[in-house]
C-alpha cells in the first residue's frame, strides 16, 4: 500500500510540476519574461505563491527548470534532424542540425530568447542542476559532430603559439573539459564557429537586425557556407529562395 501510494504521490507532483510549467511558458510567450514571477505562475494553477515554494525554493529555482525545458526541446529538435539520416556525412549533418537550430528558435522566439538573455546563475550553474545538465546536452549536438569531423577528416587550425597569449590557458583548460577529444586549437575553431553562428542567430531571434533585413535566411546561409569554408568542407548548395 505504502508503494502505491508513493507512485500516485509522484505521479501527481510530476503533474503538477508540468502544470507549473506550462502556466510559466504561457505567461513569457503572451506577456514576456517579467511576467513570470511567483505569485503569477501560482495564481494560473490554481495555487497560493506559498504554495508553489513546495515545488520550488524560489523563482531562481523555477527560471531554472523552465529553461531546463527549453534546451531539451530545442536539443531534441536538433538530435532528431541529425539522426534523420544518420549514414549523411558528417559535413551534411553538421548543417542539417544547424538549420533545425534556427527552425526552432524562429518558431519559438520567446523560449530561444529566454535560454540565451537570462544571466546563468550559481544556483543553475551548478553540475547537478537541471538546467546544466540540459545545457550541455545541447551544447553537445554540435560539438559532437565536430568532434567527429575533427577525427575522420581534421579541419585546418591556427597554431597555438599565433592565437593572443591570453586564449592559451583558456583554450587548454576547455579541451581538457571535453576530455581532449578536440586539441586547444580545434577547440578554438569549433568555438569561434559557434560564437558566429548563435550571434546571428540571436541577433535575428531578438529582432536586433530588423533595422537592415526583413528576412535573414539568406544571411544565415551565407554563414553556414563560410563556416563549412572554415572546416575544410564542401560549400552547400545554394537553396532555392521562396
Amino acid at each position: 500500500m505504502a508503494t502505491k501510494t508513493g507512485g500516485r504521490r509522484e505521479r501527481l507532483r510530476k503533474a503538477t510540476l508540468q502544470e507549473i510549467h506550462e502556466a510559466a511558458r504561457t505567461l513569457l510567450v503572451e506577456q514576456g519574461a517579467a511576467a513570470v514571477t511567483i505569485n503569477a505562475v501560482a495564481r494560473a494553477v490554481g495555487m497560493s505563491g506559498p504554495s508553489l515554494y513546495h515545488y520550488y525554493a524560489g523563482h531562481e529555482a523555477l527560471v531554472g527548470a523552465v529553461t531546463a525545458d527549453f534546451f531539451d526541446e530545442l536539443a531534441t529538435s536538433m538530435e532528431q534532424a541529425r539522426d534523420a539520416d544518420a549514414e549523411a556525412p558528417v559535413g551534411e549533418r553538421i548543417l542539417t542540425v544547424c538549420r533545425a537550430m534556427r527552425t526552432w528558435a524562429i518558431a519559438h522566439p520567446a523560449e530561444f530568447g529566454w535560454i540565451f538573455a537570462a544571466p546563468i546563475t550559481p544556483l543553475n550553474r551548478q553540475p547537478d542542476s537541471e538546467r546544466h545538465q540540459a545545457g550541455q546536452r545541447f551544447e553537445r549536438v554540435l560539438l559532437d559532430l565536430t568532434i567527429e569531423l575533427w577525427q575522420t577528416r581534421p579541419f585546418p587550425i591556427p597554431a597555438l603559439t599565433d592565437l593572443p597569449a591570453s586564449l592559451h590557458e583558456q583554450l587548454i583548460a576547455y579541451s581538457a573539459s571535453i576530455g581532449d577529444q578536440l586539441p586547444p586549437a580545434a577547440a578554438h575553431v569549433f568555438l569561434s564557429c559557434w560564437i558566429r553562428l548563435y550571434g546571428l542567430l540571436c541577433m535575428e531571434v531578438l529582432h536586433q537586425l530588423d533595422f537592415a533585413y526583413s528576412d535573414l535566411e539568406p544571411v544565415y546561409e551565407e554563414c553556414l557556407r563560410d563556416l563549412t569554408g572554415i572546416l575544410g568542407l564542401a560549400p552547400p548548395p545554394t537553396r532555392p529562395t521562396a
